[in-house]
């Protein structure tokens, strides 16, 4: 694909915090993901990456994704990812499984729905 072409692909704006790391080392540091496709994501933070350079993702429901940088621009660089994602995932809420401890899930999904009483 052309660098047109993948400019093409839909894009979710979002903000998400995820971890980066270079391949092969355990160090990680927190981005924010200003937003996210099939082939890749805009991550905005402090971490110093040079174009190509070859990093991991741990996206939120998705894991660890592995892709390389492809542009940077300030604090903001660009991941175009190995393999496709579903950027779905990432947006779908966390921790309303039954094996989700208590402290993790929403403090309002056990409730029964209706109105909530003012106090």
């Amino acid at each position: 694909m052309t660098e047109m072409d993948h400019r093409q692909l839909g894009r979710d704006s979002l903000f998400l915090l995820a971890e980066v790391r270079l391949v092969g080392t355990e160090v990680e540091h927190r981005v924010k993901v200003r937003n996210l496709s099939v082939g890749g994501m805009m991550a905005e933070g402090d971490m110093k990456v040079l174009r190509g350079t070859r990093v991991e993702v741990n996206l939120r429901n998705i894991g660890w994704v592995e892709g390389a940088v492809a542009w940077i621009q300030d604090n903001r660089f660009g991941i175009a990812f190995v393999e496709d994602v579903d950027p779905k995932l990432a947006r779908a809420p966390v921790g309303e499984g039954p094996s989700t401890p208590r402290y993790v899930k929403p403090v309002f999904s056990h409730m029964q729905a209706g109105p909530l009483r003012k106090i």
